[in-house]
């Protein structure tokens, strides 16, 4: 199989036809929502997850672009009769100035109108919306598709100005509304986006709305799948460990049988031939970190995430759940699932290596901003593997030495709940593997847990204010942690660490043979 060209970034489905670029077929979904009982559907997805090609790929469809599918599953089972499309996207433009919201939606809307033929009469956006779809389907004789991209990008970035983000909202609704006005008009509606707001805030005026998200017949309508790593990649993989590309990049689950590939992380390994954290780096979690510190989260809490469906729609200007937040952003995937009295619930947890240590890397920003002068990437693998606690305690030192003096001044963030234990998690899972925060028991949880190789590094983390000295490693002898982790191949050592808030320092640093 020869190489092709990587589509990275590239969202038009002509362009990766035409040009010689991979393509994963995904064309069988289209047909999927064509066969489908209802014809309105939304899909939430993480940013750079294949969103907008998709929709890109039903444009072609509904428009009759036959020669562009030939080879493809749907090229047989598809009539290729031209249908009238309306794509709107809200990808670019800055939505928090009040009236540019307004201003998009009518460009768009007049420009599609006057590409068909179909000139504009002026009006609000839902008006001008229902008089092109109602005109172009009388001058095609056939229903329209109406496709919407980023349909919450105006309502996202305008979240730090809470009046402005309601204010967008409220326009949105009115817009996406005006589609179950026309519903005689449209043949096929597809609104996708990276948040899931619920139902009564942004679509009450289009509740037949069929919600595909967490339906396992779509969970691979975007990503990509092990199939598609040896169908279509695998001239790539030469070289590449398969364990390893997995690790970083595999793991995204949205209740399907199998997870899938983060496609833009997959893609830039393939050029780079490096791994490292590409789709995290493409955009800062700022908002994402901010709201988890507000709410008081402790950063360990992030290993095993519980939600049910409701909670992971609970998306809107005036309240946003972190739960939904991490899921919906992708920070965290659905790795269990059970059922509670009829009701389904979910556990969420990191879907894989890359998201790990990007999410903990920004967490370490906002908790201990130059966290990077306590040591290199691998200073803290090469010290646990050499047992070098006193090289251990001076970097541990040197970590919370980067916390500015006047810090806890100028900031809460340090009043929270679990600030100490989440400095020295995010540090841990940013620099290396391994790392576990077990589930609470009968004798309560374990901070943190580090095995790998002959080892298990247990640690405990107390403020030295707040207890006694040596209460730490006393905690971990008491409540038996070592137990489980003993085996005849294994060493296990306790570790407890007593840091001062006062002084933001180590008061004891213990360690015993477990």
């Amino acid at each position: 199989m020869a190489k092709l060209k990587l589509p990275i970034g590239i969202q038009t489905f002509r362009q990766i036809r035409e040009e010689g670029f991979y393509y994963v077929d995904k064309t069988p979904y289209a047909r999927r929502l064509v066969d489908d009982a209802g014809k309105h559907f939304f899909l939430s997805r993480p940013r750079r997850f294949g969103k907008s090609l998709f929709a890109d790929t039903l444009k072609e469809l509904f428009e009759g672009s036959e020669p562009l599918f030939r080879g493809l599953a749907v090229h047989d089972r598809w009539d290729w009769k031209r249908h009238p499309v309306v794509r709107l996207d809200f990808s670019n433009g800055n939505f928090k100035r009040a009236g540019a919201l307004e201003e998009s939606a009518a460009a768009q809307i007049d420009d599609i109108g006057r590409r068909a033929g179909v000139a504009s009469r002026g009006g609000s956006p839902p008006i001008r919306f229902r008089r092109l779809i109602e005109a172009l389907s009388e001058a095609a004789g056939r229903r329209v598709a109406v496709l919407v991209d980023e349909y919450d990008k105006p309502i996202l970035d305008a979240l730090d100005d809470p009046g402005a983000a309601r204010a967008n909202r409220d326009d949105l609704r009115g817009l996406y509304g005006t589609v179950k006005a026309c519903d005689a008009h449209v043949e096929l509606t597809f609104i996708t986006g990276v948040s899931k707001f619920s139902k009564v805030s942004l679509f009450s005026d289009l509740n037949n709305l069929t919600d595909l998200t967490l339906d396992p017949a779509y969970s691979a309508i975007c990503g990509y799948t092990e199939a598609d790593l040896d169908a279509v990649f695998a001239p790539e993989l030469r070289g590449l460990d398969r364990t390893e590309i997995a690790a970083w990049y595999d793991g995204y689950r949205w209740r399907g049988p199998e997870p899938v590939y983060n496609p833009y992380g997959l893609l830039e390994l393939f050029r780079s031939r490096e791994f490292a954290e590409h789709w995290f780096e493409t955009a800062t979690p700022r908002f994402l970190v901010e709201t988890l510190i507000r709410r008081g989260w402790a950063a360990p809490d992030l290993e095993s995430v519980y939600a049910d469906s409701a909670l992971l729609s609970s998306f809107d200007v005036d309240y946003v759940a972190p739960e939904a937040l991490l899921f919906q952003t992708g920070y965290l995937t659905i790795v269990d699932e059970e059922r509670c009295g009829g009701a389904r619930r979910y556990r969420l947890g990191y879907p894989n290596r890359e998201v790990r240590r990007g999410l903990a890397g920004g967490l370490l920003e906002a908790l201990a901003p130059h966290w990077r002068r306590a040591g290199d990437a691998g200073a803290l693998r090469r010290l646990l593997d050499a047992r070098d606690w006193s090289g251990l305690e001076a970097l541990f030192r040197r970590l919370l030495a980067g916390i500015p003096h006047d810090w806890h001044r100028r900031n809460d963030i340090a009043r929270y709940e679990g600030y100490w234990a989440s400095v020295f998690y995010a540090f841990f899972q940013a620099s290396v593997d391994g790392v576990s925060v077990e589930d609470a028991g009968s004798r309560g949880r374990l901070d943190l847990a580090v095995v790998a190789g002959g080892s298990a590094c247990l640690f405990e983390f107390k403020v030295a204010e707040r207890s006694e000295r040596g209460a730490a490693l006393a905690q971990l002898k008491e409540r038996r942690y070592a137990d489980k982790h003993r085996a005849p191949d294994r060493a296990v050592h306790l570790i407890g660490v007593e840091v001062s808030a006062a002084t933001r320092d180590i008061a004891a640093f213990d360690v015993e043979e477990g």
